[in-house]
């Protein structure tokens, strides 16, 4: 029977039990997402979404509102160019009501690639929109008929291309939160954006230098044009300020740049029409007066104004 004596030594504090070993612990870099929490995005406020998506859904109501009489004046005066300038406007159109109607996927977990696909698209649709738009206007006063129009897509689907290719890259391969509001947390993101600014806002300064340039004559006699390209020059210059404000940390640079997006998704896209299609449809308009008053004239309506 075992004593006293060795119950005391078998507990003494000089011979504990031995422990278990720690487990190892290897750190394992974690790889940056949009939605990782170094880099969890802001979810838009109420004000932010009720703008864009009101903006949207107006201007798409007004296009199928004046769908039909569009439609008929393009089918009868058979432009090429303005078919197929409609036609992209609505698919655009399209992509950025989506676009603004579904801004809550920012924050939706799961969506997040939802969310990178459609921003990219829309993105895209809107610079095809910007660049053919320069591009059919750089080709001057011989910028007509089909050799135009297919010269002109052919320049836009290069650029466009690379440049879904190049964010693709980034977004999916990279995983830069390119689409993602992300505060000034992320130097990669606005430097890319810079860059993108940089390219465009070169794009129409250089449009500029032209128009008041000697080389002037080779462009299409069209103030409307001239008026665009400034704004355009104006509103990516002050996105390329926003875009460096917010890679050095400065919080009104994203305050700015999302304002910028704001204008840009909301009103883009009717000032495109008022400036490009707009008057096509006006004139059309006129001519049709014109045919009516003279057909009313040699039947003989107005003889009685003469005598």
């Amino acid at each position: 029977m075992p004593s006293i004596l060795d119950r005391s030594t078998n507990s003494s504090p000089s011979s504990p039990p031995p422990l278990p070993p720690a487990p190892v612990v290897v750190p394992t870099a974690q790889e940056p997402n949009a939605t990782s929490p170094d880099f969890s995005p802001v979810c838009p406020g109420f004000f932010y979404d009720a703008v864009l998506v009101v903006a949207a859904a107006l201007f798409v109501l007004f296009l199928a509102y004046h769908a039909k009489r569009n439609l008929k004046k393009l089918f009868n005066g058979r432009s090429h160019v303005m078919i197929s300038y409609y036609a992209l406007l609505w698919v655009v159109s399209l992509l950025n009501l989506a676009w603004c109607s579904l801004q809550a996927w920012q924050c939706t977990p799961g969506s997040e690639t939802g969310w990178n696909i459609l921003s990219l698209f829309t993105k895209s649709g809107l610079l095809c929109m910007e660049i053919s738009l320069v591009a059919f206007l750089l080709q001057g006063n011989y910028a007509n008929g089909l050799e135009a129009l297919s010269r002109t897509f052919r320049v836009t689907a290069m650029i466009i291309g690379v440049d879904i290719l190049l964010k693709a890259v980034y977004v999916f391969g990279f995983r830069v939160p390119l689409f993602f509001d992300v505060g000034s947390t992320h130097i990669v993101k606005w430097a890319l954006w810079s860059i993108h600014e940089i390219v465009i806002t070169a794009v129409y300064s250089f449009v500029l230098f032209i128009r008041f340039s000697k080389w002037t004559e080779e462009l299409p006699p069209r103030p409307a044009f001239y008026r665009y390209i400034v704004v355009m020059f104006v509103i990516n210059s002050v996105a390329l300020l926003a875009c460096m404000l917010a890679g050095i940390g400065a919080g009104f640079g994203t305050w700015l740049y999302s304002l910028i997006v704001i204008c840009y998704h909301a009103l883009y896209l009717p000032f495109l029409y008022v400036i490009f299609l707009a008057d096509f449809f006006k004139e059309e308009d006129f001519l049709l007066d014109n045919a009516y008053y003279s057909e009313m004239k040699d039947a003989g309506f107005f003889d009685a104004d003469w005598d």
